[in-house]
Parts: structure tokens; C-alpha cells; sequence
């Protein structure tokens, strides 16, 4: 771990070695000083070459380091580059694999730049709400010109090494190199170290570089434009734009100031915060505490979906997308049919826009295979349930599961709300069971809720964990409970919504509060999408369930109506044949005044941030409720659940973070506040144990 020396000839070879990505965490860097120093003082080395082990040169950071004092500890990664940059031996980065963040800025600290085809490239600061902050935005645009540098630190997003080395006039790499980097790196660097020695002129750096645009005021106010458009939520876009362009106005050291000013002053904003908190929750998603990295897993070589509806289908397409086999079960031939037309029509939809190749889509639908039968799919090692919401239906499909499928085979269901305990004790092999609640649309939706039950085997979990990555999911862990995480939270949330209207507000009013605060939907425009007969009858069975839980009726009013939402042109708003525009109602408007006025309610004037905080503080009291019956681990489980599956605007970072920012103690006060409104429910309002205590003893949840 760090940084490997060995001499080849008179080149000595510095390789980075810190998996998976060659972090540059405090160790790795001080044995690369260390390496460089060694080399210098060697007067039999003539040169030096970095590298990467394995399949990256440098992925930038450590990761495991990020916010702790050893991340900034000396050497930093300025001094570093520093080191590099004044070294009097050519130092050459041979560069492969991966070369993003600050293992792209180290290499522009080298002489030279050797890389190999296919090499990702990218300054990626900006997806966690910040700038290149070790000279990236400054040595980048001298080697690839200004609007290049700019869109590669705008973007964030990963450049084939062979493409960069295509522009022309680009200094970013003097040779690309298809085979052999190592060999092609040494004899590179010794000839360059013959150079010079024998002519004595100084070694290239970047930083000595001209940098220039023709028509800077005016392409930089465009730039400048086009970003804010683009990323009004997020400060860190316009930033690169002022610190790209004071590469351009100012001389290198003064601009690498100004790039360490707008990089300090980033960190603290409350965006930032909640992009690392996103980033770091995504990959603590997959760490369960009582499941081990190392714990075996199952195979997966072949899938099976019982139902070929919408969300049967939606399901099937991500192992197709991945390279596994389908075989989609229904009880009607004309069920399946549509059920693949309908997967073949989402495929040519993306030939369309480009998005897919023609013989991608024809490996795909060479993957899927239909069937009648049970005993067709009886070899699958991992067959999904997705039939109708009812336990009497799940009872009998996972009866006969029971029965065909071969031993070891994961059974799993894509319940939304059942309790899976129940469904697993309707077979004889509990331990092989688990929920996968996918997200519709099924294909697009990111979130995976895998739902742990209470025989679940480890190893069943691990492989479902691992097997959401391999569909590219964010999958997160949640114990069996009504509603899970998500849906448990999001109730309480539209409950909320339910006796705003009551008091005063108008479905619009609600969902465009909702709307600026971030959220990608309001309530009443889900609610629409979603199909308010789901709510409906979700009511119904908590009526006779829970008959002390408190209901504003304006929902059930809306049902009996007809108005289930888009797919009856008629909901919380009104729609026009062929569009999905929500145009406002006063037939609900009107509904909803007679409804109130029958409670003798007299309507008040709410502001948006009463709505808003209602409304996300009922997300975050029932999250605290779910954390403290274990059936999330973490907190920042919960967020990513809303972030990548309910749409909280991922600048707030979710509904944990958010609270946090605030101040639990600010958050409990206005709770009690709401407590007070005769017109809500006072008995909801009352903190979770887990909040009080936190907000008690000045702590966070994340």
C-alpha cells in the first residue's frame, strides 16, 4: 500500500498502489515524495516514471481520508505536485486505466504524459459540489485550450484518453501509447533525460504554459449563462466558470489563489454538504453491519419473472440490460405478448433517440423467453414475484414456487407493502427468501429496496446486494415493516398534504411550494401519476387496521368522483387527452372548500415554508421512528431511499441531511408548533424518541 519504487535502468518507477483506484491517500503520497526524493539523489537515475498498479493510474483522492486531518496533511497534494513540477529529472506519468480528480492534476504536475487508449480522464470535483482544488482548473485549459478544459471540469464526466489526444494543438499527452505503456514510458523518459542533459534547456512545465481565448469577456459571460441555466440549484458549476477563467486573466500563481479561495469557500456551503453526504451514503448503502464483505454469495446466471405487467416488464429489462437471461411467466398467453411488446417498444424507443444499438436491442430480446408453465422456469436461480398487491395472490404464487423451484434458488418479491415474514412462511425455505421492491418505472428508476426478512440468509442478502449493482440499482436495506422505508415515510407525508388542504391550501399551492423547495413532484401531481385509487385502497385497509390514524377525507372524496389521476384524464387536476400538463381544477377546488366548511374549518392564508416543513418534517419523524426500530441501519440509508427514489432534491441532500442542516433542536420546536394546530394531528407531531434525544444533546442524525 502507497507507493512502490523499482529501477529500470537509469529510469527509477514510482508506482501508486493503493486499491481499488490508487487513492492518494497520506501514505501513498508521502512514499511518492519520498520515491522522488530518492530518485534525485541517485546519481546513476537519469528519470523518473509514475504510474498506477492495476487497471488505474489514479482515481483522485482517498476516499476513506476525505474530510479527516490526513487529507490535507503534508505532503498535501500541492505540495506534490509542487515536488513534481521543480523535480530536475524528467518525470514522465505513464497513465492508464483510470486518471480522474487529483490523479489527473498530479499528472499535469509531470513533465510529460505518456497514456493508453481508452484511458477515463475526468475532474470530477463538481458532483460533489466542488472545483478541482490542486490546480485542475488552472493547468487543465493550458493543455487542452479553454472551452475544452471548461466543459471537462463542467461536465465532471470521464473523456476517452484517445479523444483528448485527437484535438488538435492539445498538450495534455505527448504520445498515446497502444501497447506496452511501461516499456514505451521508460525509453521515453530516458530519451528525454538525454535531451536534457545534453542541451541543458529546462524542463516543460505546465504551469509556464500560455493560456489564451480570442473573445474571453464575452465567451465566459456565455458560459457563465448557459451553466446557471443548467445547474441553478448547485454553486459549483458558475464557480469552475470564474476560476477557468482566471486561468485566462490572471498569472498562474495568482489564479491557483483563486482556486483555492472558491474551493475553501464551497466546502462550507450547505450544497456541498449534502452532495459528499450523497456520495459517501451511496457506497455506505452496500455495507450491512452484520453481514460481512467477504460473505459468500450464490450464483445468478439465470432470472425468472412471474408477470409480465408493467412492472414484470420493467423488472425483466434490467437483467436483459445486464446480460442475463429472462424467462417472464404469466397465466394468458395475450398477457405475455404484451408484456414483450411493450419491452421491444421501450428498446426501439431508445434506438431512436440513439440510445441503443441495433445489436444491443437484438441481444437483448435474445436474452427474454416466455413462458405458461412453472416447471419452465423450475432452473432459474432467482425468480421475482411482481403480480397483483394482494397477499391472497402472493400466497398462491409463492406456494407453487415452493414446490417447482430447484433448492438454492432465491425466491424474492416485489411487494410495495406486505409483510414479507408472511409471504416467506407460505414455503418451506424462509432462509431463501427476500423482497426486491423495485421502483416503476422499473427500467428507469434507480432505487432498489431489498427487504430483509427475519430468516433471510446472508448469503441470499449479499447476492441480491450484489446483484443491484450489477443492474446498476442503488440498493439500500430495510426490515420488514408496513410500507418499508419509503412507502412508511411517504403516508405520513401525504397525510400532511391532506389537511393543508383542508385548512386553507389548494393543490397547486401545495406542489408548487413542494416544487421550488426542490422536490422533482408535489403530492397531488404524484398522487395523479401514480394512480390515487393505490392511496385509496392503501386507506381502506388502515381504516379497519389502525382506525385511530387521522385522515383528511378530501382524497376518498376525489376516488369517489372517479378521478384516479392521469390514467382517467381526471384527478387532483385536470388533463387533456394525449398530455400529462396539469391543468388546476375548480371542480377539486370546489370539493375540497364544501369538504372543509363541513368541518367548520374557516381557510387560512399557509406560507411555503410551513407547507414545505410539514411536510418534510413528516418524512423525517417517521425516519426516526424507522431507524430506531432497526429497520433502516442507518441515516443516510433513508436519504438515498428519497434521493434515487422519491425525488427529495438531492441539493438538500435528502430528508436526514436537510434536518440536520437545520438543527434538530429548530426541527423539534416547529414541530411542536404544528402539534398546536387543532387541525392537525397533534399526537403525530409528538418527536420520535431518536430525534429528541439527538436534538437533547446537540447531535446529528448523519
Amino acid at each position: 500500500m502507497g507507493a512502490q519504487y523499482e529501477v529500470r535502468g537509469n529510469v527509477a518507477v514510482l508506482t501508486l498502489d493503493n486499491p481499488p483506484v490508487n487513492g492518494l491517500g497520506y501514505d501513498t503520497r508521502v512514499q511518492l515524495a519520498q520515491g522522488v526524493d530518492r530518485a534525485v539523489a541517485d546519481a546513476a537515475i537519469a528519470a523518473i516514471v509514475i504510474t498506477g498498479a492495476g487497471r488505474a493510474f489514479s482515481g483522485g483522492a482517498d476516499i476513506k481520508e476525505f474530510g479527516s486531518p490526513k487529507a490535507i496533511a503534508e505532503p498535501n497534494l500541492l505540495s506534490l505536485i509542487r515536488l513534481l513540477e521543480n523535480c530536475p529529472k524528467p518525470v514522465v506519468a505513464a497513465i492508464n486505466g483510470v486518471c480522474m480528480g487529483g490523479g489527473l492534476e498530479l499528472s499535469l504536475g509531470c513533465h510529460y504524459r505518456l497514456a493508453a487508449p481508452g484511458v477515463d480522464v475526468a475532474l470530477p470535483e463538481v458532483k460533489i459540489g466542488l472545483i478541482p482544488g490542486a490546480g485542475g482548473t488552472q493547468r487543465l485549459p493550458r493543455v487542452l485550450g479553454v472551452e475544452t478544459a471548461l466543459n471537462i471540469i463542467v461536465s465532471g464526466d470521464p473523456v476517452k484518453s484517445e479523444l483528448l489526444a485527437s484535438l488538435p494543438g492539445q498538450k495534455l499527452f505527448d504520445q498515446i501509447v497502444p501497447e506496452d505503456l511501461m516499456g514505451a514510458a521508460c525509453a521515453f523518459a530516458a530519451v528525454k533525460a538525454a535531451e536534457h542533459q545534453s542541451h541543458g534547456t529546462p524542463l516543460p512545465r505546465v504551469r509556464d504554459m500560455k493560456v489564451q481565448h480570442e473573445n474571453a469577456d464575452a465567451y465566459f459571460a456565455f458560459a457563465r449563462n448557459m451553466v446557471k441555466g443548467m445547474a441553478k440549484n448547485f454553486p459549483a458549476p458558475a464557480k469552475c466558470v470564474d476560476a477557468v477563467e482566471a486561468s485566462v486573466k490572471q498569472k498562474f500563481d495568482e489564479g491557483m489563489v483563486t482556486e483555492r479561495e472558491i474551493f475553501i469557500a464551497l466546502m462550507m456551503t450547505p450544497e456541498c454538504k449534502a452532495l459528499r453526504h450523497a456520495f459517501f451514503g451511496e457506497r455506505a448503502a452496500s455495507k450491512i453491519p452484520d453481514v460481512p464483505e467477504d460473505t459468500p454469495q450464490r450464483k445468478i446466471n439465470k432470472v425468472a419473472v412471474i408477470g409480465a405487467g408493467t412492472m414484470g416488464g420493467g423488472i425483466s429489462m434490467n437483467f436483459l440490460n445486464a446480460g442475463l437471461p429472462v424467462t417472464m411467466l404469466e397465466m394468458k398467453q395475450e398477457a405475455l405478448d404484451r408484456g414483450v411488446a411493450t419491452i421491444r417498444k421501450n428498446y426501439e424507443s431508445q434506438l431512436k433517440k440513439g440510445k441503443l444499438k441495433q445489436d444491443k436491442l437484438d441481444a437483448r430480446m435474445a436474452l427474454l423467453s416466455t413462458t405458461l408453465n412453472y416447471s419452465d422456469i423450475a432452473d432459474a436461480d432467482l425468480v421475482i414475484e411482481a403480480v397483483f398487491e394482494e397477499m391472497g395472490v402472493k400466497e398462491k404464487v409463492f406456494k407453487t414456487l415452493d414446490e417447482v423451484m430447484k433448492p438454492g434458488a432465491i425466491l424474492a418479491s416485489n411487494t410495495s407493502t406486505l409483510d414479507v415474514n408472511q409471504i416467506a412462511s407460505f414455503t418451506q425455505r424462509p432462509q431463501d427468501l427476500i423482497g426486491t421492491h423495485f421502483f416503476s418505472p422499473a427500467n428507469v428508476m434507480k432505487l432498489l429496496e431489498v427487504v430483509r426478512g427475519e430468516k433471510t440468509g446472508k448469503d441470499v442478502l449479499a447476492t441480491v446486494m450484489a446483484l443491484g449493482k450489477k443492474i446498476r440499482k442503488t440498493s439500500v436495506v430495510s426490515g420488514v415493516c408496513d410500507g418499508f422505508i419509503g412507502n412508511r415515510m411517504i403516508e405520513q407525508y401525504s397525510r400532511q398534504a391532506g389537511f393543508l388542504l383542508e385548512e386553507g391550501c389548494t393543490p397547486v399551492q401545495v406542489d408548487k411550494a413542494v416544487e421550488k423547495f426542490g422536490f422533482a413532484m408535489g403530492p397531488f401531481r404524484m398522487g395523479d401519476l401514480a394512480g390515487n385509487d393505490i392511496g385509496w385502497a392503501i386507506r381502506k385497509r388502515r381504516y379497519q387496521e389502525k382506525p385511530h390514524m387521522r385522515y383528511s377525507k378530501t382524497a376518498d372524496l376525489l376516488c369517489e368522483l372517479g378521478r384516479y389521476g392521469q390514467k382517467t384524464a381526471a384527478g387532483w387536476y385536470d388533463y387533456q387527452a394525449g398530455k400529462r400538463d396539469a391543468i388546476p381544477s375548480k371542480l377539486v377546488e370546489e370539493m375540497i372548500a364544501k369538504h372543509s366548511a363541513s368541518l367548520g374549518i374557516t381557510p387560512r392564508k399557509i406560507s411555503d415554508e410551513e407547507i414545505v416543513h410539514r411536510l418534510v418534517y413528516s418524512l423525517v419523524n417517521e425516519a426516526a421512528k424507522i431507524l430506531e426500530e432497526g429497520i433502516a441501519s442507518k441515516a443516510s440509508d433513508i436519504d438515498m431511499v428519497y434521493l434515487t427514489g422519491y425525488g427529495f432534491p438531492l441539493h438538500r441532500g435528502g430528508p436526514m441531511c436537510y434536518a440536520d442542516q437545520q438543527g434538530l433542536f429548530n426541527v423539534v420546536q416547529t414541530m411542536k408548533k404544528f402539534a398546536a394546530n387543532p387541525h392537525d394531528d397533534a399526537s403525530f407531531w409528538q418527536p420520535a424518541p431518536l430525534l429528541a434525544k439527538l436534538a437533547a444533546e446537540g447531535k446529528t442524525f448523519t
